[in-house]
């Protein structure tokens, strides 16, 4: 398969001065700085913060989250996404850690909104035409990731229903 042409790379239009760069360097570059935006919404919801985690537990994730995102936005033009394992794993940590489905959703949710702050902050270096398609790119990323994640975590949830029953079950035959 042919490598698609970005046209942020060949084109000098852009909506602002200085040097024209991609989508997926802007994040790449401001993974720091998206993160923290993420923690700091986060840190706004009691019911996300109900449940106590240190900065890595919190946030630990988002480094290979992201950097998925970003591989997503570089690969060609119709090319199938992999599986995220980032998500997966991310999945079981949060159902072990308590979280409930919605507050993994809001999660998912708030990584999307730090995302496009991020970028928007840095639309002077976009070429407009390639803002949308990307966007729509991100969100479906992290929405696939919410459902790896999603079906982790029922996963999990159905293994420990299974352990409950098993052990009534044990619990009556004694």
């Amino acid at each position: 398969m042919a490598k698609s042409i970005d046209p942020a790379k060949t084109s000098g239009e852009h909506t602002g001065g200085g040097p024209t760069q991609t989508v997926a360097d802007i994040i790449e570059r401001q993974l720091e700085v998206v993160i923290k935006e993420w923690l700091g919404r986060v840190e706004k919801e009691p019911e996300l913060t109900a449940i106590p985690l240190n900065y890595q537990e919190r946030t630990g994730h988002l480094p290979q989250l992201l950097h998925d995102v970003i591989r997503r936005l570089r690969m060609d033009e119709g090319s199938k996404a992999p599986i995220s394992e980032a998500a997966s794993h991310h999945g079981d940590l949060r159902s072990k850690q308590g979280y409930t489905v919605a507050m993994a959703v809001e999660e998912s949710r708030l990584l999307q909104v730090s995302i496009f702050l991020t970028l928007h902050r840095s639309e002077s270096h976009l070429q407009f035409s390639t803002i949308l398609p990307a966007v729509v790119t991100i969100a479906d990323e992290v929405d696939a990731q919410l459902k790896q994640q999603m079906l982790r975590f029922m996963a999990a949830d159905a293994e420990r229903v299974a352990k409950v029953a098993k052990a009534a079950k044990a619990a009556e035959a004694a």
